[in-house]
């Protein structure tokens, strides 16, 4: 099923999928260390407080709560950003601090980003909101 054809509510993982996410995201509170710059973009409030907010995140999915596709933006880039990134992520040592193997990591990720919103193309960023937001302007691929 094309993400454009399912609804936020609809997004369900699996058990590896599940595990991968709140490693990922629990690693911005270990050894990722982003700056104010990258937290904002990625839609968090700061750097001091991405931790405590991608946490957040992680609960109301683990709870099954239904997230928006702009969450789910938020949670599928701050994922790629600390699996991949050994500048900023945790890099190199994600296979270590979440016990999962690379080359397992990365078929997980490549599969969570053909099932969750995702765009091609120029990205566009509005603060309007006094927070930073991805503008919507691009349908999500296939």
């Amino acid at each position: 099923m094309a993400m454009s054809d399912v609804s936020p509510e609809q997004v369900v993982l699996d058990d590896r999928e599940r595990r991968f996410l709140r490693a990922a995201l629990l690693d911005w509170g270990g050894p990722a260390r982003p700056t104010d710059e990258l937290a904002t973009t990625m839609g968090f409030t700061s750097a001091e407080s991405l931790s405590r907010e991608a946490w957040a995140l992680w609960g109301r999915i683990e709870a099954g709560d239904a997230l928006t596709i702009q969450e789910w933006r938020q949670v599928l880039l701050a994922v790629e950003i600390v699996f991949a990134s050994d500048v900023v992520g945790s890099g190199l040592d994600f296979r270590i601090t979440s016990g999962i193997p690379d080359e397992e990591a990365i078929k997980i990720l490549r599969g969570l980003q053909r099932r969750l919103p995702r765009w091609r193309g120029s990205v566009q960023f509005s603060t309007a909101s006094g927070r930073v937001e991805i503008l919507d302007d691009n349908r999500p691929e296939v």
